[in-house]
């Protein structure tokens, strides 16, 4: 099987108006042939040469590429990255629509079409909470919005299973940023770009890379991936994005254009050139910590039997929680039947100066020095410590050759 016919599906479904279009072919398992580019467009030798322009005056950037930017206003000689890394993803930059106008709706609606196990982004400020659903990000990417009085860029880029939040300011007395799709990739991950600058961004760890902010860093608002009744359990008056856009037609929302994309083992990754780190299988889930220089990724596989793991990184203490409760929003064609993989979250053990154990028992986490059972946000609901919020820390669920990629240096987690 060619990749063209899956591209072509997957450009269908991002760029629809109104429709939702199902993509029901897995992944293929066979790699691009030499004749073709990523975006599946068949070249020749000759048509690869280019002529050195001023935006890119070494021919960096490939044809594709090069074309697909001439009209940017994008720096390009300001740059931290190898520019030949970049590669098109197919849709044309905005081709994949940012959500710049989110609307919401209480955790009553939204369960009128989420069901529990529904994977959303959970993210608190200043007493507020909102969740974002997968089932809606997987055809935007990026949503410009504004949650306890901090503007920020909610981030999901399907292809590395990477869910980040971002503070849209570069640094808190500037401006917030607008943010939108590039239709740019690097190690398969989502480029993003500022609509102020046009300088590029790296979604995956929140750098800028390519452009005035090259070497600039947002800072990651600490998320979890979790289930739609794990949200609402713990954020009964929390809001959820609404499929109300205006963008596509509410029915789009709910099927994945990425169907089987994590169900084909041992299959290569989607537009990965790199090369993949077989300590883990590619297209494993991983939790990834990186504190101050220390990354450390921690394998679904293992998180699923223990549910707790107690961890030191960088000095710092670190308790990484597990529980079943939400479904992979990359498998079946449709993301509520699709496989429960569960959710995670990590957090700062330390309560009142003391560093907290945890354990699991049965289907409850618990902290050895009282008793107190948690859930999977880090709440306290029921015990000695009752109404107790731990301190969430930056982390994000990928897949292995993507945190690979990024972290090369990272150990693996093991009892």
């Amino acid at each position: 099987m060619k990749w063209l016919p899956f591209v072509a599906a997957v450009l269908l479904t991002a760029c629809a108006g109104t429709a939702a279009v199902e993509v029901t072919d897995p992944i293929p398992t066979e790699e691009p042939t030499v004749e073709e580019t990523p975006a599946g467009e068949t070249t020749s030798p000759t048509e690869d040469t280019q002529e050195s322009t001023e935006a890119d005056p070494d021919n960096t950037l490939s044809p594709g590429v090069a074309r697909a930017t001439s009209s940017w206003g994008t720096d390009w000689s300001q740059t931290t990255i190898d520019l030949s890394e970049l590669i098109s993803g197919g849709p044309p930059r905005d081709g994949i629509p940012s959500i710049d106008d989110p609307q919401y709706e209480s955790i009553e609606e939204a369960s009128e079409w989420l069901v529990d196990n529904d994977p959303v982004i959970s993210v608190e400020l200043n007493g507020e909470a909102r969740a974002y659903p997968l089932s809606i990000l997987t055809r935007h990417e990026i949503a410009n919005d504004e949650l306890g009085g901090v503007p920020i860029a909610v981030t999901f880029c399907p292809l590395c299973n990477s869910a980040l939040v971002f503070d849209a300011r570069v640094d808190p007395d500037a401006e917030p940023y607008d943010f939108g799709v590039s239709g740019l990739l690097r190690n398969s991950d989502l480029v993003m770009y500022d609509r102020t600058t046009e300088s590029l961004w790296q979604q995956f760890t929140g750098e800028g890379i390519v452009g005035e902010h090259a070497g600039d860093q947002l800072v990651i608002v600490p998320s979890g991936l979790v289930g739609f009744a794990q949200f609402s359990e713990a954020h009964p008056q929390g809001t959820v994005l609404s499929r109300d856009t205006g963008i596509y037609s509410p029915a789009a929302y709910g099927t994945n254009p990425y169907a089987f994309y994590d169900s084909v083992e041992d299959s290569r990754p989607f537009l990965f050139n790199g090369e993949i780190d077989e300590r883990l299988p590619a297209l494993s889930r991983v939790v990834g910590v990186v504190i101050e220089d220390q990354a450390v990724a921690y394998p679904y596989s293992l998180l699923e039997e223990v549910g707790a793991v107690n961890d030191m990184v960088n000095s710092q203490p670190v308790v990484i929680f597990h529980r079943f409760g939400a479904n992979t929003a990359l498998g079946d064609s449709v993301i509520a039947e699709a496989e429960d993989v569960g959710a995670t979250g990590v957090f700062n053990p330390e309560v009142d100066g003391e560093v907290l154990t945890f354990t699991v028992e049965g289907e409850d986490i618990i902290d050895e020095q009282t008793g107190s059972t948690w859930n999977v946000l880090g709440q306290a609901t029921a015990g000695e410590l009752e109404g107790t919020q731990l301190e969430r820390l930056p982390s994000t669920d990928h897949f292995w050759f993507s945190w690979a990629a990024f972290f090369p240096e990272t150990t693996i987690y093991a009892e």
